[in-house]
Order: C-alpha cells, then structure tokens, then sequence
C-alpha cells in the first residue's frame, strides 16, 4: 500500500508539472443545473448553479509545486545553451525511440504542414518549411558562436568548425581537436591530419572534396577524451551538419567517435571492416590515424576499410 501511494504521489506530480508546463494554472469543471442538488438532495432546475466554476486544487502536502521563479532560477544553473524538453517526461508516456531524436526535415515538414491546415494562419506563426530549408553549415556555425556551453571552452584557443566541401559524398568524423588544430582553428592539420589526407588521396579523392569534422569542436585538455557531458553538449551540431551536407558514406575515426555517432559501446576492432547504418548512410568505424601513428601495423587494416569505402562510392 505504501508503494501504490508513492507512485501515485510521483504520478501527480509529474502531472501538475505537465500542466504548469502547458501554461494551465487552475482546473474548470463544468456543473449543469440538472445535475445540480437542493440542500434536501431534490434535483431542480430552480435550483441553478454557476455555468463554471474554477476550482483551485491543492497537492498534497509533500507534493511542492515550484514557482515561476524557481524554475527560471533552476534554469539559470544549466550550463549556457542547453535546451530543456518542451514538457516533462511522465512515468506512463511511451519511450522515444532513438531515430526520434534526429530531427528529419521532411517529417517536420509534413508535421508543419498539417498541424497549419488545422490551425488559422497568423503573422506571428513560424514557418517551419522555410526554417529548415535554410539550415546551413553558416547558421550552425553562427548558432554555436563563441561557445561557453561546457567547460572545454575555458581551456581552448578558438573553436574548431568541420570544414571542407559542402556537396561531398564522403565525410570524415573524428573526436576532438588536437594543440594544432586549437591553434589553426581546423580538424585534422597535424601529424594525424597529414596522415588522414595521405589516407583520402590513397582512394583517389583530394581532401577538397570531403567533408571532415569533429564529435567535439574544442581542445580536451592534455588531448584527452572529451567526457560524456561534452559530446552531448557538442555532437547535435554535428548532426546537424550530417543532414545538411547529406553524404553517401561517412567514415568515422577512432572508438570516441563511433560510439558518439553509432551510439554503441562495441570495441573500434569489432566494429570497423563492415558498414554500418545511420538513419540511411553508410557509416563506415576505423582507426583513428593518431592511433596509426603509435602502431603503424594498423595501416593495412584501415586501407582495407578504405577500399570498401571507395568501391561502394563506386557503385552509388
């Protein structure tokens, strides 16, 4: 009994949440003069009640309801950037599955289209179409600014953007920037990036052609892996820039950057030398050519996931 009851207290919490969330401050209920009863208990119609009558209802004592204020300053504790979900998650709501969590323009789209052709037009209504089609590597880059959304930016130079070519079939995600990059403000420009671009020509591509980027856009300090907390803060830009720049195959390098986009645990050894798919592309795990560079019998095994790469790029 105890149980039912902290579940129940759980489950009217997280409603009145939802409702604070959807702006619904009070509960109407609706009274009919029909239903209505004399003080003797006799329904009469001369016995009128009000058409509506707005009912404040209290939560129970250990339920506490936060205020505006407290929200706002719960809020201001996020790191900067961060987004909340647009309502609480509650305990009876179906689990998002995870191809929900990468925004497809045309579902969106569609969605737009019909929830418009139920809802009068206003001027001060979002065009979701439009909002979309202009997505860019620029409103991206734009929207990330002078990033202060975790801790890696008080330790770095400048922020490092993917660059390369905006209409590639091939493009390339690895981890983070190293101490070249963080000083150039590319990915991949030191000893691990003249390997990758010696690896790219190898397929009969130049670097030009492709498009390369990082799960994380600041310098991890000492080059270590960025933690958890920092590729969630990061790694939906990259999304971001994967629908945009739409490419056939995407390579990805080394196991932090596998598991960010896979979002897998397997070992890099498992899983490279077989593709793999995200959301319809190719994805295509390997070594990271920092990892080449401390054991270099690892090259065959990448220039075999490379031919792979280049046969299938082929055939597309």
């Amino acid at each position: 009994m105890l149980e039912e009851t902290k579940s129940l207290i759980r489950d009217v919490r997280e409603q009145v949440l939802y409702l604070q969330e959807i702006g619904v401050d009070a509960l109407g209920v609706e009274w009919k003069a029909s239903e209505t009863k004399q003080p003797d208990g006799n329904a009469s119609a001369n016995y009128p009640a009000p058409e509506r009558t707005v009912v404040k209802e209290s939560p129970p004592p250990d339920i506490v309801i936060p205020t505006r204020r407290a929200e706002a300053a719960r809020a201001d504790q996020k790191p900067a950037g961060s987004r909340m979900a647009a309502l609480p998650s509650l305990s009876k709501r179906k689990p998002v599955e995870r191809g929900a969590m990468i925004e497809d323009a045309s579902v969106v789209i569609s969605a737009s289209k019909e929830m418009n052709a139920e809802t009068p037009a206003n001027d001060s209504a979002i065009d979701m179409e439009t909002a979309i089609s202009n997505e860019s590597i620029e409103s991206i880059r734009a929207e990330i600014g002078e990033c202060t959304r975790c801790t890696l930016c008080a330790g770095r130079t400048q922020v490092v953007h993917s660059t390369g070519n905006y209409n590639a079939e091939l493009m390339f995600i690895g981890e983070a920037p190293g101490a070249d990059e963080d000083i150039k403000g590319e990915p991949f420009v030191g000893r691990a990036g003249q390997l990758l671009t010696k690896i790219i020509e190898a397929i009969g591509i130049k670097r030009e052609e492709v498009f390369i980027g990082n799960i994380n856009r600041c310098r991890p300090p000492g080059n270590r892996q960025p933690l958890p907390e920092e590729a969630s803060v990061c790694r939906p830009y990259l999304l971001r820039e994967v629908a945009v720049i739409k490419p056939k195959v995407i390579v990805v390098l080394g196991a932090h950057a596998a598991h960010n986009l896979l979002e897998v645990k397997t070992p890099i050894s498992k899983l490279r030398g077989q593709f793999h798919d995200y959301f319809g592309t190719k994805v295509m795990p390997t070594f990271h050519p920092a990892y080449l560079l401390r054991d270099p019998h690892k090259k065959k095994e990448v220039w075999d996931d490379m031919k792979m790469v280049r046969d299938l790029l082929r055939t597309m």
